[in-house]
């Protein structure tokens, strides 16, 4: 043995030696290490700090198991990934990987004093301790908190990876490629199904790439599926989730593990729907719980074997065993015919097999029956471990560098768990086995509960003649939670193992108890003087293996994270240098400024023209829907709270939807164009939340009703013509149309043409000016706006955004559902009871408005503000009080919800939301901001021609 690499063994390429670096120092390993093998054979044994003790921590696991060494890894160029698993990564030439959680280094880390002071912070100390002085909280205990506790650092720069995804279909999937997988895809090699084999490792075999004499079977099985043309191999691939009708989640690692892979996609998201589902994702070993037991140089025996036979790389070079289970004595007995030096076997079972003992004498290894460990030296190492006697506690020294552990297997059962399988509790071998299956979907080999690991005993904890009090024997590695934390939870009054989970964070964050969900069950069963089985189990919850956000994402980053929609007339906007903001998806020109124009200036311009000629505005961002059907005015009269039937077709109605609470959810101008068909508008941001209500209640409330839903947002180009001269404007280029005041009177729709072009000419105004919106097919939304601004040149047609749009509805007194409602306003409270049918006996949310506590005083409710200084806008959001001389906190009565510079006017004017506001007309309210408390008057909310003349002329 060179130092901790074996002389022979392993499958790694002894041939291809690669560089890298961790926490900056140069190793080298060959080409088929991870991370963690290669620091191994470098004699590395600290790989990380714990989460709340800040304990130094070495590798236990060899898979994704893996608890303690969780690294960084730094790819350049921003690509920096925290919270990997060492026994995960595959090195390459220039990894560069660091470990965590530790300041100023590794060795020297000062949130160790974490670890003196261990007494003063037990399982839900920062429930008890951090309540109080509560001011000292923000100030003082969280931020120290979170700089002294956490794992990886997140990222700070944008990710520049590309990350791919795709859909799969398959008759046959099976998650996991070891022995058992591997029999079931031969197994079915032979039929005409399509087979997907997928496997977290590089390379297939699971459990036999660490026993050579199976390699010769592997090879050849993986040679015959790889030459089957139904066969679909997918390594470097963990399932992550498993969900309904057989649909599993799966994220295959692309190029992690390749020196330059910047300019390919780094991982790939497999969504797979399979026929039938196979489980063989094998079973996870089980440490031991005892003083001491998480000190570097402690680890797991099957992992010793994997970086032995598999890796080349000897954990340590004197190394004990202690076991509760046969599988630790095979374990030992291969890596003593691999050349590791084995110490002792302390097994804490009074008998074992006699082939087992022949075996051990045969090697020269001692060993110790009915004995247990009870204590570990060393603290960056394991230097020697204390043993005892279990009847007497007759103890003795053994130095060794490495302890092994084998407290037997737990099957890995979480997407078992996922698809809403049912589990049994099997005593043998103290675990929870599948049982009934809720999908199309068996499992097979260790995760089934079935292999050939030998015979074991289950201990919660082992035999120790100390003071159990005064020990730190961990059952979760990851989140530093220790059997003591358990028993403490009992004691406190704990009972179901989901409540001492969040109590003591047993089995939580990235790690969800993989090494550590049944020690936990098997000590609180013991505190509880329970069956496991009494106590419950906690859930598996996918990722159960984490995945990066990269590949959960896919594509949806950037510009793609949130599509941008934008319309026909978008392209025009741009040219004319409009600015733009973001409006439910849509791109929507906010203003249109001039040389030398701040926002304001440009909007009081737009505002004024607008009410002085004629203003053109892009609204095809309003939602449409057609409502077609015998049974169509009837549907719509159930779904809004004013009556429908009796509309005549060429009519249109302000349609007010409230939610079943009562609460208005959205609003717009529809129109019948005949008996049987409607064209409904709705907000830019309510389109789909609408349709699918309304395809709710169609199918499930009223299948009844004979009516058809077809979404036609994208369908129709929008272009609102308002001002005194928009009649002007529009003649000589309609034809088909009467728009004299008396033939095309306001809140009427008329069909025709417009610039040649079939349109749906509405008469309304969101402006309180004269007013038509434009509808005509999206593909001649900008040719006809073209039309209309050449054809306004002789009125000083000015386009105008949706600020201008903002402030010309205020004037006039329009809500903006969302900004002026929040959720729990009513029509009474946003001062539109009028828009509610008092005849109607039922529509949808009529029943909820005659709750106590909706007709109930104090309400909050829309309202007009009028500052005292006509010149002060006050700020959207701003607090209201009744009295600003109440002592701090003071009591808030609403807010204001909008708020605006009126150029047509010559002052702000304001919306807000006022408990008892309707009761508080001519009243005086208190709006506390920055540098001074402004007064305002509370009024009506029509600001601007209250009679409503200027919309029928």
């Amino acid at each position: 043995m060179s130092g901790y690499r074996l002389e022979n063994g392993g499958r790694i390429d002894r041939n291809r030696p690669v560089e890298f670096r961790f926490d900056g120092h140069s190793y080298q390993g060959f080409a088929g290490d991870t991370l963690a093998s290669a620091l191994l054979a470098n004699g590395v044994s600290l790989f990380g700090r714990s989460f709340k003790y800040h304990r130094p921590r070495g590798i236990m696991a060899a898979g994704s198991e893996e608890p303690n060494a969780l690294i960084s890894v730094d790819r350049g160029a921003g690509r920096f990934t925290p919270n990997l698993r060492a026994t995960s990564v595959e090195i390459h030439a220039g990894l560069n990987a660091f470990s965590q959680n530790r300041w100023p280094s590794l060795k020297r880390d000062f949130g160790a004093i974490n670890d003196r002071l261990g007494m003063f912070f037990p399982a839900g100390f920062y429930n008890k301790t951090f309540m109080w002085p509560r001011s000292f909280w923000e100030k003082l205990y969280e931020p120290a908190i979170r700089k002294m506790a956490g794992l990886g650092d997140a990222p700070t720069q944008e990710d520049p990876d590309i990350y791919a995804s795709t859909y799969a279909h398959c008759d046959l999937l099976i998650v996991g490629a070891g022995p058992a997988g591997i029999d079931a895809a031969l197994e079915a090699m032979g039929s005409n199904k399509r087979i997907i084999l997928i496997d977290e490792q590089d390379e297939l075999g699971g459990g036999a790439l660490a026993d050579p004499a199976l390699w010769p079977w592997l090879e050849r099985s993986r040679k015959a599926l790889t030459d089957a043309s139904n066969v679909t191999i997918l390594t470097r691939t963990t399932a992550f989730g498993y969900y309904h009708d057989n649909f599993i989640g799966a994220v295959q690692r692309l190029t992690d593990h390749m020196p330059d892979n910047s300019d390919s996609p780094r991982e790939k998201l497999w969504r797979v729907r399979a026929g039938e589902v196979v489980l063989a994702q094998g079973a996870i070993e089980r440490p031991l719980v005892f003083d001491g037991n998480d000190t570097p140089g402690v680890m797991l025996s099957s992992a010793a074997k994997v970086f032995a036979n598999r890796y080349g790389a000897a954990v340590g070079k004197s190394v004990a065993l202690m076991t509760a289970h046969d599988s630790g004595w095979h374990d030992v007995f291969a890596l003593a015919k691999a050349g590791v030096g084995i110490k002792a076997i302390i097994d804490v079972r009074t008998e074992v097999s006699s082939a087992l003992l022949d075996e051990a004498n045969r090697l020269g290894i001692n060993v110790h029956l009915n004995h247990s460990v009870t204590g570990v030296n060393g603290r960056h190492r394991v230097t020697s471990i204390q043993i005892c006697n279990n009847d007497d506690y007759l103890g003795a020294r053994i130095d060794c560098d490495t302890l092994l552990m084998a407290g037997g297997w737990t099957p890995s059962v979480h997407l078992w768990s996922h698809s809403k399988g049912s589990l049994a509790w099997r005593d043998e071998i103290g675990a929870y086995v599948p049982d009934q299956p809720n999908e199309n979907v068996r499992c097979v080999g260790a995760c089934s509960g079935g292999w050939d690991f030998g015979s074991g005993v289950i201990v919660d904890m082992l035999p120790t003649p100390k003071d159990q009090s005064r020990i730190k024997a961990f059952v979760d590695f990851q989140n530093d939670v220790t059997a003591k934390d358990i028993k403490l939870a009992v004691r406190e009054g704990f009972r179901s193992i989901e409540h001492i989970k969040r109590y003591t964070t047993n089995g939580m964050a990235t790690d969800q108890g993989k090494t550590s969900n049944l020690n936990g069950l098997q000590i609180a069963s013991t505190a509880l003087a329970k069956p496991v089985t009494d106590i419950g189990l906690t859930s598996f919850r996918p990722p159960y293996t984490p995945q990066t956000f990269g590949a959960l994402a896919g594509h949806a980053k950037g510009a793609l994270f949130q599509p941008t929609r934008t319309t026909n007339i978008d392209g025009w906007a741009a040219e004319n240098g409009a600015v733009f903001e973001l409006v439910a998806q849509w791109r929507r020109a906010r203003y249109f400024p001039k040389m030398g124009e701040d926002m304001h200036a440009a909007v009081n311009r737009e505002c004024v023209a607008v009410r002085s000629s004629v203003g053109i505005f892009d609204a095809s961002t309003l939602g449409k829907i057609e409502v077609v059907g015998p049974d169509a005015a009837e549907f719509l009269n159930r779904m809004y709270t004013n009556p429908w039937k009796a509309l005549e077709p060429g009519r249109c109605r302000y349609g007010l939807l409230l939610k079943e609470d009562g609460f208005i959810t959205d609003d717009g101008v529809s129109a019948r164009l005949a008996p049987d068909r409607f064209h409904l508008t709705t907000t830019t941001g309510g389109a789909a939340r609408v349709l699918n209500m309304m395809e709710d209640y169609l199918q499930t409330e009223w299948p009844d009703l004979d009516v058809w839903l077809t979404s036609t947002t994208e369908q129709y180009a929008v272009i609102a013509l308002q001002g005194p001269n928009a009649r002007k404007l529009l003649e000589p280029l309609v034809e088909g149309i009467d728009l004299s005041a008396d033939a095309f009177p306001h809140m009427a729709i008329r069909e025709g043409t417009i610039c040649g072009i079939p349109t749906r000419l509405f008469r309304v105004s969101f402006t309180g000016e004269l007013g038509f919106e434009i509808n005509v097919p999206t593909a001649y939304g900008r040719a006809v706006w073209e039309q209309l601004m050449a054809e306004g040149a002789k009125f000083d047609i000015t386009p105008y955004g949706t600020e201008a749009m903002h402030v010309l509805r205020a004037e006039k007194g329009f809500i903006i559902v969302g900004q002026d409602t929040d959720g729990t306003i009513t029509p009474f409270d946003a001062g539109l009871d009028w828009a509610v049918g008092k005849k109607k006996p039922d529509f949808v949310g009529k029943r909820s408005m005659a709750r106590p506590d909706i007709v109930a005083p104090g309400r909050k409710q829309l309202v007009g503000l009028l500052t005292d200084d006509p010149n002060v806008v006050l700020e959207e959001g701003a607090q209201i009080v009744a009295d600003p001389r109440q002592p701090i906190p003071m009591t808030m009565i609403g807010h204001v919800t909008s708020s605006y510079w009126s150029e047509t006017l010559g002052r702000s004017i304001a919306f807000a939301l006022v408990a008892g506001g309707h009761e508080m007309m001519g009243g005086t309210l208190h709006i506390p901001m920055p540098g001074k408390t402004h007064e305002a008057k509370v009024s009506g909310m029509v600001f601007y021609d209250a009679e409503g003349a200027r919309l029928h002329v």
